[in-house]
C-alpha cells in the first residue's frame, strides 16, 4: 500500500501545482507575459487566510473568500501598474519588471510578518478515509485538494468555452489585433485574466499551507517555480495542459522523495522536463505555432 500512499500524496500536490500553473498558463496565453510574481501571491494569500483564521477568528471558508477578494484585487493592481504599461516592450523588459514584483512582495510580507515560520492552520478539519482494512489512509487534505482542482478546471474549462469573456480571451490569445478590430477590450480581457490566476493562487496557497503547514515570506518561490515547470511540461497556453503537467510533477516529486532521494527530488522533476522538451519542445499538449511572414 505504500505506492498507492505516495501516488495519492503524488496527486494531492499535483492538483496545487496545477491550480498554480493555470495563473502561468492563462497569463502567457492570453497576454504572451511570463509573470514570475505569481508564486508570491500565493504567499499572500496565504497570509491573508492565515491573519484571518488565527487573529480574527473567521472560519476557513469566509477566509478563503477574503484571501481571494484580496489576491484578485492584488493582482489587477500588479497587472494595471507593472504590466499595462509594457503591452509593446520586450519580453526581456517584462521579465526583469516580473522578477522586480516578486522582491516587492517578499520584501513587503518580510516588514509585515517578520521571516520567522509561522504555523498555519489547515483550513479542512476531516481527518479522511481508511480503505483495504485501515492498511490505507487518505487524508482529507488529499481528498479537498484533488477534488477542488479537479472542479476549478471543469469550471474553468466551460467558462472559456461558453461565456462572453471566456470567448474574448480566446480571441485575444489567437491574434490580439484581430481581437481589437472586433471590438473586445483587450486591456479589460488581460486583466480579467490576471484576476482568475491571482484569485486561484489564493485557493492553492490555501491548500498548499494546509498540507506544509509553514508559511514564510517565501513560501511561494518554489511552488511558484515548479508550477511553471509544470505548464510548460503540460504545453504552456493550454488549461488541460496545466492539469497533466501538475499532476505528472507532483507524482514525480512524491515518488523521487520516496525512492530515490529527498535531496535529489527537485533535480529530478527539472531533468525530466528538460528530456521531455527536447523530445516534444512545446509541451505534452503544446501547439507549434506558425509566424507569419
Amino acid at each position: 500500500m505504500g505506492f498507492l500512499t505516495y501516488l495519492i500524496n503524488g496527486l494531492s500536490l499535483g492538483s496545487v501545482y496545477a491550480i498554480i500553473a493555470l495563473g502561468y498558463t492563462m497569463v502567457y496565453g492570453i497576454a504572451k507575459m511570463l509573470n514570475f510574481a505569481h508564486g508570491d501571491v500565493i504567499m499572500i494569500g496565504a497570509y491573508v487566510v492565515f491573519m484571518c483564521m488565527a487573529n480574527s477568528g473567521m472560519p476557513a471558508v469566509v477566509s478563503i473568500v477574503i484571501s481571494i477578494v484580496c489576491c484578485t484585487a492584488l493582482g489587477m493592481i500588479i497587472e494595471k501598474i507593472a504590466y499595462k504599461p509594457l503591452r509593446k516592450a520586450t519580453n526581456l523588459a517584462v521579465l526583469i519588471t516580473a522578477i522586480g514584483v516578486s522582491y516587492f512582495l517578499q520584501n513587503m510580507a518580510l516588514m509585515l510578518f517578520g521571516s520567522n515560520p509561522v504555523s498555519f492552520t489547515s483550513v479542512i478539519n476531516w481527518q479522511g478515509i481508511s480503505l483495504a482494512g485501515g492498511s490505507l489512509k487518505i487524508t482529507g487534505n488529499a481528498i479537498i485538494t484533488i477534488i477542488t482542482c479537479v472542479v476549478i478546471m471543469i469550471v474553468l474549462m466551460w467558462f472559456v468555452k461558453n461565456t462572453k469573456p471566456g470567448q474574448a480571451m480566446r480571441a485575444v490569445s489567437e491574434d490580439k489585433e484581430a481581437a481589437i478590430l472586433m471590438g473586445i477590450n483587450v486591456n479589460a480581457t488581460i486583466s480579467l485574466t490576471f484576476a482568475i490566476g491571482s484569485g486561484l493562487a489564493a485557493i492553492a496557497g490555501a491548500l498548499l499551507c494546509s498540507s506544509y503547514p509553514s508559511l514564510t515570506p517565501y513560501t511561494g518561490s518554489m511552488p511558484g517555480i515548479k508550477a511553471f515547470t509544470a505548464a510548460v511540461f503540460g504545453g504552456i497556453g493550454s488549461i488541460p495542459g496545466a492539469l497533466i503537467g501538475g499532476l505528472l510533477l507532483g507524482i514525480i516529486e512524491i515518488l523521487a522523495k520516496a525512492y530515490i532521494s529527498s535531496q535529489l527530488a527537485d533535480a529530478i522533476v527539472f531533468a525530466v522536463l528538460i528530456i521531455v522538451l527536447l523530445v516534444k519542445p512545446t509541451g505534452i499538449l503544446g501547439k507549434q505555432i506558425k509566424e507569419k511572414v
